[in-house]
């Protein structure tokens, strides 16, 4: 074997620029494998990590369609579910260790001579626990603060950014429309969600404050929810629904909906997937043709040294020896052009997870695999000239020229 390998190499060097480009075919269709399962990986890693983010055992609860008049509004459109919908949830469900009445509207924000747009949310102290967030420095409102509807805010980070730059906000008094209200805390930085959202361009304030000073709301759009643990998830929907249904007197259709982060993470994994598999197959077919640049190169060698394979026939070398032969340069450029391949993937991954906002994801198995792939292209696309080759008739061969 060492033999044939050393023949091999011998053979691949006669013609080196040749052989290089031949290799390139398999270099770029390896490192374009590589290459978008990596971006595919990312993606779904970065959508994974960002809905993780929302927090991973959150419940989701919405106000959903009404029929009126048989005009269905869509989603929101029922304004059904209210503050007590989610003190009962509080008090009933106990698999829930947090329940958080949510409203949103966006609102201009403005600090001395600073002004910028941002999404208002009011909610409770419970929402941290739900969306899985923490205080960088001073303090969340208290129950006090959202009995009276206390004029308190916590920014976030990039509302910080946009009206203070760089002072301490804490104790500072914003405008949120025409209502000013103190700044008491500052979130931690949270980054962009799965959705592209900047999730820090948020100021929370206490719901009561938010539906009665500010928007003048009588009921909730979203109430989230967060289960005890991983494994109690499903019975905390469960509950909720229940619970919420009987409330509702829900009869045939409910006027709400109950979702949780691993459905979206479910969903999202299997958008990945299909993301992925089409990157890949695109960028497959790439190794295509360059196996088939291999088989044309092949035929071509075969062609040029007839009349080395009819000497090495005609002084005892079997077929298939000379379709070893031929199959194991085959072999060597399809690997050789894969190594390199995996090599400028790899160098292409870091790059651009250095340079750019977008990760890429390179895993073991993807570079196994598109290893292997080009060592099959290899082998099959090898094995015709190879055959080609074993079954030249000796004395034929010796006459050509």
């Amino acid at each position: 074997m060492i033999d044939v390998l050393r023949l091999a190499f011998r053979a691949l060097a006669r013609n080196a620029m040749r052989t290089l480009l031949t290799m390139l075919g398999m270099i770029i269709g390896v490192a374009a494998v590589i290459t978008m399962l990596a971006l595919g990986n990312g993606a779904k890693a970065s959508v994974q990590a960002s809905i993780a983010s929302l927090g991973t055992n959150t419940l989701m609860i919405s106000s959903g369609s009404v029929n009126r008049g048989g005009v269905r509004s869509g989603a929101f459109g029922s304004e059904s579910l209210t503050v007590e919908d989610a003190e009962a949830l509080r008090q009933e469900a106990d698999a829930l260790m947090a329940v958080a009445p949510l409203t949103q509207n966006s609102s201009q924000l403005v600090y001395r001579n600073q002004n910028w747009n941002s999404s208002i949310s009011g909610t409770n102290a419970d929402f941290l626990i739900a969306r899985n967030w923490e205080l960088e420095r001073g303090r969340f409102f208290s129950d006090r603060e959202i009995r009276v509807s206390a004029k308190v805010c916590v920014l976030g980070s990039s509302v910080v950014e946009n009206l203070f730059a760089g002072d301490d906000p804490i104790g500072k008094t914003i405008r949120i429309g025409s209502v000013p209200c103190e700044v008491i805390g500052v979130l931690k930085t949270k980054g962009e969600s799965g959705f592209g959202q900047n999730q820090d361009d948020t100021v929370l304030v206490p719901y009561t404050t938010a539906m009665k000073r500010m928007f003048s709301l009588t009921s909730l759009r979203t109430i989230l929810a967060s289960a005890k643990d991983q494994d109690s998830v499903a019975l905390a929907q469960q509950q909720i629904t229940e619970i919420l249904q009987r409330r509702h007197r829900n009869t045939q259709e409910a006027d709400f909906t109950v979702r949780s982060q691993a459905e979206f993470a479910e969903r999202a994994a299997e958008s990945s997937q299909v993301f992925t598999a089409l990157l890949a197959g695109i960028a497959s077919v790439s190794l295509l043709v360059g196996g088939i640049g291999i088989m044309n190169i092949m035929l071509v060698s075969v062609t040029e040294r007839i009349k080395e394979i009819g000497i090495r026939l005609a002084v005892g070398a079997k077929k298939r020896d000379i379709r070893s032969q031929f199959l194991v340069e085959s072999i060597v450029m399809s690997l050789t052009g894969g190594g390199l391949g995996v090599f400028f993937a790899l160098l292409a991954a870091q790059v651009a997870t250095r340079y750019s906002q977008w990760p890429m994801l390179v895993e073991p198995g993807s570079v196994v695999l598109a290893f292997t792939f080009s060592a099959a292209v290899g082998v099959f696309f090898g094995y015709y000239p190879a055959v080609k080759a074993s079954r030249l008739d000796p004395i034929q061969a010796l006459r050509s020229e």
